[in-house]
């Protein structure tokens, strides 16, 4: 049964979301090492995610309205920081001081702060676990695999990107890729914010 899970954990991990967005910008200006960086931090979020579901913690999540409401605030949040600051053409991911911690942390935190995953993997784990079967290892199994295809899924797409974006350097190509990223977060945002459980 685990292996029907697979194909649905990589087409999960190819849908376009808040830590698509920020691997290809922060690939895009910082190379593979930051779009690996981001993807790490992206893969242990959706992981506690995954785990916290496997574990039942999730459920309390879904249950209660104002922790559900506090993440949905705090990950809007989040996605209007890293928004704003690609349309303002900030310093980006990789630049500055510390941009190692800057690349993993914005993944970390964009994946942390999406309440949508906890009820998400909370109604699709039950699906895939035989009648009879022990829920906690199979749920555990696919929390592996999901993080696992997320990771695979992500770092191709960095590499890919990051290769084009050598072309695109200091261009005005680069910039307008910059704030097409700023706008899809923002709007991605928007959308968690009107986003009811």
């Amino acid at each position: 049964m685990l292996w029907t899970f697979v194909p649905v954990a990589v087409l999960l991990s190819l849908t376009p979301g808040p830590g698509m967005a920020l691997v290809v910008r922060n690939a895009a200006f910082g190379g593979t090492g930051a779009a690996a960086r981001t993807t790490v931090g992206s893969s242990i979020g959706v992981g506690f995610w995954a785990v916290l579901s496997a574990l039942g913690v999730s459920a309390l999540i879904a249950a209660s309205e104002l922790a559900f409401v506090a993440l949905k605030v705090a990950g809007v949040v989040v996605l209007v920081w890293f928004g704003v600051q690609a349309l303002r053409g900030g310093d980006g991911a990789s630049a500055g001081s510390g941009p190692a911690r800057r690349d993993f942390a914005s993944g970390l935190l964009t994946a942390l702060a999406n309440p949508k995953l906890a009820v998400f993997f909370l109604a699709l784990f039950p699906q895939f676990i035989p009648d009879g079967a022990p829920v906690l290892p199979y749920a555990l199994a696919m929390a592996g695999i999901l993080v696992a295809a997320d990771f695979v899924c992500y770092i191709s797409l960095g590499a890919a990107v990051a290769r084009a974006s050598r072309s695109l350097a200091n261009s005005r190509l680069a910039r307008r890729v910059e704030q097409l990223t700023g706008a899809v977060l923002l709007a991605l945002a928007g959308r968690l914010a009107y986003e009811a459980r």
